[in-house]
């Protein structure tokens, strides 16, 4: 759930400003840089092939170097480790930046590929939240495939075809939990549903037309700056992850003003509900990692990378939860 959770969400979307850090604004640095240069990029000089495959560049190589150099002399004097370009400094594998990371996002991109395979055995296809939790799934296989080359190599448009993604995984599942909260769904399993009032279909097109039209303007905003705004980039991604964990919350506690199926009673609380609060609440915990930064130990696991391993149990649990609901009785008609 790069998204979800990616997410929900969220965030995992706290993120900092690369315009420079400690370590990198050090004359130490700079002069090692330069230094590294004059010596080992002249024109004939040619980096590895992982190296090649993964975009580096002769002078990121030096960075790389010199980086290690500093960090390995600060941890021999007991100094804090700087962090570079807004980032801790990782040790590299094969080419990739963060290999804790890309491996985690691979693993929860598995998980999501499970997930679409379990929606489509255990999810009737006449059912309506089929093709909207289809569609979430694949937004976010999209956000954690993205996420894995954002942390395979970070580069300007690898970053924001992981925020853009990230932030669709999140804005589609805050679209159809309103729409599944609502009863917005125009129809479902066969004879179990009246037919899609005039109304209902006015408010479900102007929820979809504005989530359109608040994403165009999220990415046009973001593309169009000089700099991209990390601090909008997190609210916003955080003002989405919470509504979407607030409305099932919701569904979670013994209310009777939400109607949770369409052809239950209000007072209808399945035996199931709760798992949406635990739900929640190990979302919020998982994303809580993301304020206890620290320097990734042994050079690869920081808290990052570990927010994106504890999601990969939240996504299958979450599926779990998406198919039980939609296996409900309450769906069924002759309910009332």
């Amino acid at each position: 759930m790069k998204v979800f959770v990616l997410h929900a969400c969220t965030l995992a979307l706290v993120v900092t400003a690369a315009f420079g850090s400690p370590g990198d604004r050090s004359a130490e640095f700079q002069n090692c840089v330069s230094t590294c240069y004059g010596d080992r990029c002249h024109p004939s000089a040619t980096l590895p092939l992982d190296l090649r495959l993964t975009r580096w560049t002769c002078t990121d190589d030096c960075k790389y170097r010199c980086m290690h150099m500093l960090v390995g002399r600060a941890a021999r004097l007991g100094e804090n480790i700087q962090q570079y370009f807004g980032k801790w400094p990782f040790y590299r594998l094969l080419g990739m930046q963060e290999p804790a990371s890309v491996a985690f996002s691979l693993w929860n991109l598995w998980f999501h590929l499970q997930g679409v395979h379990q929606i489509r055995r255990r999810i009737p296809v006449t059912h309506p939240f089929r093709r909207y939790y289809m569609t979430w799934a694949y937004t976010s296989i999209n956000a954690w495939v993205w996420s894995t080359v954002f942390h395979t190599r970070d580069l300007p448009r690898t970053e924001k075809l992981d925020y853009f993604s990230a932030a669709l995984a999140i804005l589609y599942a805050l679209y159809y939990t309103v729409i599944r909260m609502m009863n917005l769904y125009p129809k479902g399993l066969e004879g179990a549903f009246k037919p899609d009032g005039n109304a209902r279909s006015r408010v479900r097109l102007a929820w979809s037309a504005l989530c359109i039209v608040v994403y165009l303007s999220h990415i046009t905003y973001l593309s169009l700056l000089p700099r991209f705004n990390y601090q909008y980039n997190m609210a916003f991604n955080l003002v989405l992850g919470v509504s979407h964990n607030l409305l099932w919350l919701l569904y979670s506690l013994p209310i009777s003003f939400l109607q949770r199926f369409p052809n239950a009673p209000k007072t209808y609380r399945p035996r199931f509900a709760y798992k949406a609060g635990i739900f929640v609440l190990l979302t919020t915990a998982a994303t809580m990692l993301e304020l206890f930064d620290f320097p990734p130990l042994g050079g690869i696991l920081d808290a990052h990378s570990l927010w994106h391993l504890s999601t990969v149990p939240i996504i299958k649990f979450w599926y779990e939860f998406l198919i039980e609901d939609s296996q409900d009785e309450g769906w069924r008609p002759n309910q009332k």
